[in-house]
């Protein structure tokens, strides 16, 4: 069995696949933790969501939290105040949707709702602790935990393992230049953050989707692979 973490997926279902199938090989018996942000920037949201699912169906350990573009989604579904400014391009927000089949995210089919609801917001393993931003190792433990806003939208923050029992912390969030995640990957740092911006095509930096083997510290990468699609440089 072989364990890997990867994260912000965003709509790019060609990319993911090929991480997936090309460069890990993954197998049942693996297990893939996934960090969060499925949906939006990039052309096949629901795609990326079919696909999870499907992987799950079929028997594979895949693991996903929550990140803030499926919570923004889901407020836009039910109306909240909080879905104010998800989509930063009308181009993207016509990509999510077409995606879905659908002119009004209100329509989007009850299945992925139902999926999107369910997903935890942190996951805890014997050696990392598992969030799509971070925490605010601020606040007092039990808070810590419970901040949704923190775990969701988290750009920075001063690592603390003593708050983690001294376990290392694995995130996204933040699109991260691929030298830069190579080098805190390198350094086997307590907190490391795994977005290097698969969606930012158009980014030499970023564009890439990046998988780490979370027991050889082998850092996998697959660059954007998608049809070309809008989306704003970072």
């Amino acid at each position: 069995m072989r364990r890997f973490a990867a994260t912000d997926l965003h709509g790019c279902l060609r990319t993911f696949r090929r991480l997936v199938e090309e460069e890990l090989r993954l197998h049942p018996a693996d297990h893939l933790y996934l960090l969060g942000d499925y949906v939006n920037k990039g052309p096949d949201s629901a795609g990326v969501l079919d696909y999870l699912m499907q992987l799950q169906g079929a028997g594979y350990q895949v693991s996903c939290l929550r990140g803030n573009h499926e919570h923004e989604l889901l407020a836009t579904i039910h109306g909240e105040p909080n879905a104010n400014g998800m989509w930063k391009l009308e181009d993207e927000k016509q990509l999510t949707l077409a995606s879905f089949g659908v002119a009004r995210a209100t329509d989007i089919a009850g299945r992925y709702v139902a999926w999107m609801s369910a997903l935890p917001l942190q996951l805890e393993l014997p050696d990392f602790v598992l969030v799509h931003a971070g925490f605010n190792f601020a606040l007092p433990p039990a808070e810590m935990r419970e901040d949704v806003h923190s775990l969701l939208y988290s750009r920075e923050f001063t690592y603390d393992p003593s708050r983690l029992a001294g376990k290392r912390l694995l995130h996204g969030h933040v699109p991260t230049p691929v030298a830069e995640v190579k080098a805190a990957v390198a350094a086997r740092a307590g907190a490391i953050g795994l977005d290097t911006g698969g969606a930012f095509r158009l980014n030499p930096e970023l564009r890439h989707l990046a998988a780490l083997n979370l027991d050889s510290w082998e850092l996998h990468l697959v660059e954007n692979c998608e049809a070309p699609y809008p989306i704003a440089v970072r």
